[in-house]
Order: structure tokens, then C-alpha cells, then sequence
């Protein structure tokens, strides 16, 4: 059975407590939760850590006293300190999430499905489930820059990595998204969570369906690769098909 993650809410309005106990409630039976308390704005928070142990903190961005932005970056030069998502009505505040390393970033009103992505992304990176233990130091998001503001994509929503001209494109269910990296790199960040198919594309390990074989009397025969909540095959290279062969255990 899954370990419940110890929970802080901090937010200045008395509803918004309310509400997101009572979401994290709804999905306690997937992302089992103790809410150890609910305070008011971040210097009630940080007394709080001084004698409770916490694993995870729901941070509203605006609050009196001290916001926020501010109780994260104190928090942060803790030892053991535990993560901090952010809530908040305002999308403006995602650079600032970035820049104070927070695990996530929601809007509100926050709904449940994204509340529990938002949980199993933390405990993924705290190695609390066995099952799905993220590499140590490695990323929850990639950093997207668009039109004058930094998003942050969760790494478990990507399907496939795929270099084109100068650029990555990260391929989600939803939607694409430009990263200013190399696939060099990502490979060498996130090589146990993505697997290499071709010189300009890794997809998603947890993605894989299986793969099919194509081409035949109407041209060269390959293999391609079925990813989940993809419509269209991506192609395995020649040269890549022994290792993906290999990684997939076929």
C-alpha cells in the first residue's frame, strides 16, 4: 500500500483551505494524503515545519505576511525540506515557479484530475512508489519559453522528444511545445525514462505500446513504434532497431 504523503495547505482565504482538503479527499483512494494543517500565509507555515514534518506544501502565490514566492525560497535553503506547489488564479506567477524550483504549478479552481498528475509527479520524484522511482536530480518539467512567459510542461506528459531543424519538439496528448535544448542532451538527462528510436527522436518508455512492422511490397520494410494516445506509428530506425529491440525485450 501506498504511503501518505504528509500535506500543508497555506492559503489566505478560508474556502480555498476547504476546497483543496476536500479535492484531496476525492482522490485519496489513487494519491492517499494526511493533511497536517492549514494556515493562512507563509510565516505561519514556516513556524509550522519548525515542529511538524511535512512531505509536500500547497503554496497559494498571493497572500499577506509573506506570499507565497517568498515562503518557497526560504523553505528551499532547508534541510529535508519538502516540495512546494504552487496554487494560484493567476498564470503570470509560472516564471516565478520556475525560478524558486517548485514541483508544480496549478491554476485554480484546481481540478482533480490535475491535482492527482500533480501528486503522482512528487511522489514519483521522491521515490515514495516503488514501482516508479525517478533518477535522483532529474527534472519534473521542462522549461518552455512562449510569448514572453516560461511554462512548465510535466516531463510524465511528454510522449516523444523529436529533433527538428534547430530545435526539440516535445510532443504531448494535448499539444507540442519548442524546447531550447538538444536531444543530446535530454538523452543524457532523462535516458531511463526516454529511449532513442532514431537519430532525431526518443519516446517515452512508459508510453510504448508495442511496435509494427511496415513497408513491405510498397517500399523498404521497417519497424515502428505504437506510443499511447499517438495516432501515428513513429519509425525505428534500421541502426536503432537492435537496442529498442533489446529495451523493449521482444
Amino acid at each position: 500500500m501506498t504511503e501518505p504523503m504528509k500535506v500543508l495547505i497555506v492559503d489566505d482565504e478560508a474556502l480555498a483551505r476547504a476546497r483543496m482538503r476536500d479535492l484531496l479527499s476525492d482522490i485519496a483512494a489513487d494519491e492517499p494524503t494526511q493533511v497536517v494543517a492549514m494556515v493562512a500565509n507563509g510565516a505561519e507555515a514556516l513556524r509550522l515545519l519548525d515542529s511538524e514534518e511535512v512531505d509536500l506544501v500547497f503554496a497559494d502565490v498571493r497572500m499577506p505576511v509573506m506570499d507565497g514566492v517568498e515562503f518557497a525560497r526560504q523553505v528551499s535553503e532547508r534541510p529535508n525540506a519538502p516540495g512546494v506547489i504552487f496554487t494560484t488564479a493567476y498564470d503570470e506567477y509560472a516564471v516565478t515557479a520556475f525560478d524558486v524550483a517548485a514541483i508544480d504549478y496549478l491554476l485554480k479552481p484546481v481540478r482533480a484530475s490535475r491535482l492527482a498528475e500533480a501528486l503522482g509527479k512528487f511522489r514519483r520524484a521522491r521515490g515514495k512508489d516503488d514501482d516508479d522511482v525517478q533518477p535522483d536530480g532529474a527534472r519534473v518539467n521542462f522549461s518552455v519559453t512562449e510569448r514572453g512567459r516560461i511554462l512548465l510542461v510535466p516531463v510524465d506528459d511528454v510522449r516523444y522528444l523529436k529533433a527538428e531543424l534547430k530545435y526539440v519538439t516535445a510532443h504531448t496528448i494535448e499539444r507540442d511545445y519548442v524546447l531550447d535544448e538538444s536531444l543530446v542532451q535530454l538523452e543524457e538527462e532523462f535516458g531511463t525514462r526516454f529511449l532513442r528510436i532514431h537519430r532525431n527522436c526518443l519516446v517515452a518508455r512508459s508510453a510504448v505500446l508495442g511496435v509494427e512492422r511496415q513497408g513491405g511490397s510498397e517500399g523498404d520494410p521497417h519497424w515502428a513504434v505504437l506510443l499511447d494516445g499517438v495516432g501515428q506509428p513513429l519509425s525505428i530506425s534500421r541502426r536503432q532497431w537492435p537496442s529498442v529491440k533489446t529495451a523493449l525485450k521482444l
